[in-house]
């Protein structure tokens, strides 16, 4: 029982960082927090979609939110989710490079052909 609701609050965190929209909220907010006032004339996506998709990451238990009147302010809640990122930015470089070298090999291949 205990490992399912682990394994549930991984898929809700991962998901959460699944959307791009809300990649780039992440990233805007590195900066510190920011009013949804701030933050809809920085995306070129309608108030509704932010909203959606900040209260997502919210529910995720990554963002903060206060409400003070017609005021919401967003902020990250831990910063170690940036080190999650940097992970998987560091699989995808791997990736990457493994891609180019097959490349370089094709290329080469190619090369002695022509």
């Amino acid at each position: 029982m205990a490992q399912k609701s682990v394994t549930d609050l991984r898929v809700k965190i991962l998901s959460a960082l699944s959307d791009p929209t809300r990649l780039e909220l992440l990233e805007y907010l590195s900066a510190g927090e920011r009013c949804v006032c701030e933050i809809l004339p920085a995306f070129q996506r309608s108030q509704s979609t932010i909203s959606k998709h900040l209260n997502i990451l919210h529910e995720a238990d990554i963002l903060e939110r206060e409400i003070d009147g017609k005021r919401t302010v967003y902020r990250i809640r831990d910063a170690q989710v940036f080190d999650l990122i940097r992970m998987v930015d560091c699989l995808a470089y791997r990736q990457i490079s493994q891609l180019a070298e097959a490349g370089k090999v094709l290329e080469r291949s190619l090369n002695k052909r022509g």
